[in-house]
């Protein structure tokens, strides 16, 4: 008789046991995590939907995680079980390559590179070049005639530059451009009697655009362009060495009406007095104004600064012009300018024509 009822309390205590292990426990699941800036992360398990009791027969399938499908992301920690993963870009979309070689930040809410299609943009007619490349595969070929002026007792001269052809072609990557520049040119100097006219080609300019970061907000659009003229011009005009120099170029787009660009180089350059070699930096502004679908202008201010030059003086100008787009690939231009110095030419003209070609 004790032996029947020590059985039936032994086997009493071990059914309650086992319906009480079968009840989800406290103790068993993962304590919540409190992140520092104040969402709850948890690890697995603690996030799943269950009923508040579950029958003992389902003891094997809330403990093994086996032959129970659980949702993927509730294995990795330290993330709600069930939530998709936020999907962060830091840079261009998905699968569409970078069109500049830096940026400011690790925003998606710019944009900046080439134009490709867009209207396109020029290095001429003034004298800040564009702070864009052409883009990978894209040649663009400008061109221009330039009148330039100067009557002074040192220098009565009249220089014809027409050509002007600068070949620029986009390679390997959205902000890697090509630069290829041949000068034409007349020059009639009037110092002394007869009048002396030389004509050739100028030395063959050479150089690399590097686009280097698009434009958010104050931040500044910018490119760099090491460049370099190599001696193969005409012996009146060459310098007879290589001369290697550094373009910066960067602006932005104030409204959808005005632009503000500018350029900040230094080149080597020969004293045209006493042949030395000397560094000229160059500084110039220009604002753009959208008048029109096809049609634009600028007003611009430069300087030339030389430094350690013996006769070469600083030269200031101011200029301005038109640009005209029949088709989103071509540009008619038209400019003029004055010289604010002795040393400056007196004025200049010019036109020129500008295509891209895809």
């Amino acid at each position: 008789m004790r032996s029947l009822v020590w059985s039936s309390l032994l086997l009493g205590f071990a059914h309650g046991f086992v319906l009480h292990a079968a009840e989800p426990s406290g103790r068993l699941v993962a304590p919540a995590i409190v992140d520092s800036t104040g969402p709850i992360r948890t690890h697995f398990g603690a996030k799943r939907n269950r009923p508040a009791q579950k029958p003992s027969l389902q003891l094997v399938d809330w403990v093994s995680p086996v032959s129970f499908p659980w949702p993927q992301d509730d294995w990795e920690l330290s993330k709600p079980a069930g939530e998709e993963e936020p999907k962060i870009n830091y840079g261009p979309p998905a699968n569409e390559p970078r069109k500049t070689l830096f940026q400011w930040s690790y925003g998606t809410t710019f944009s900046g590179g080439p134009p490709v299609d867009d209207d396109l943009q020029t290095d001429r007619p003034d004298f800040v070049e564009a702070s864009t490349t052409v883009g990978k595969g894209v040649l663009q070929i400008e061109s221009g005639y330039t009148y330039i002026r100067n009557k002074d007792p040192g220098d009565d001269s009249v220089v014809h530059s027409a050509g002007e052809v600068l070949f620029r072609y986009g390679v390997i990557e959205d902000w890697i451009e090509l630069r290829l520049g041949v000068f034409p040119f007349s020059q009639s100097q009037s110092i002394a009697s007869p009048t002396v006219t030389n004509s050739g080609v100028d030395d063959l300019y050479l150089g690399v655009k590097l686009g280097i970061t698009p434009q958010e907000g104050i931040w500044p659009e910018m490119c760099l362009v090491p460049q370099m003229r190599v001696p193969t011009g005409h012996h009146s005009v060459t310098a007879g060495k290589v001369l290697a120099g550094m373009n910066w170029l960067y602006g932005w787009d104030v409204t959808d009406f005005i632009g503000v660009g500018a350029s900040t180089q230094f080149n080597s350059v020969v004293d045209g007095g006493t042949s030395k070699t000397y560094t000229e930096w160059a500084q110039a502004i220009t604002v753009n104004y959208n008048l029109a679908e096809k049609v634009g202008a600028y007003t611009e201010w430069f300087g030339l600064f030389p430094t350690g030059a013996d006769t070469a003086q600083v030269e200031h100008y101011v200029d301005g012009g038109f640009t005209y787009r029949p088709t989103p690939d071509t540009q008619f231009d038209i400019r003029a300018g004055i010289g604010l110095t002795d040393a400056s030419a007196d004025y200049f003209v010019g036109t020129g024509f500008s295509i891209r070609i895809k």
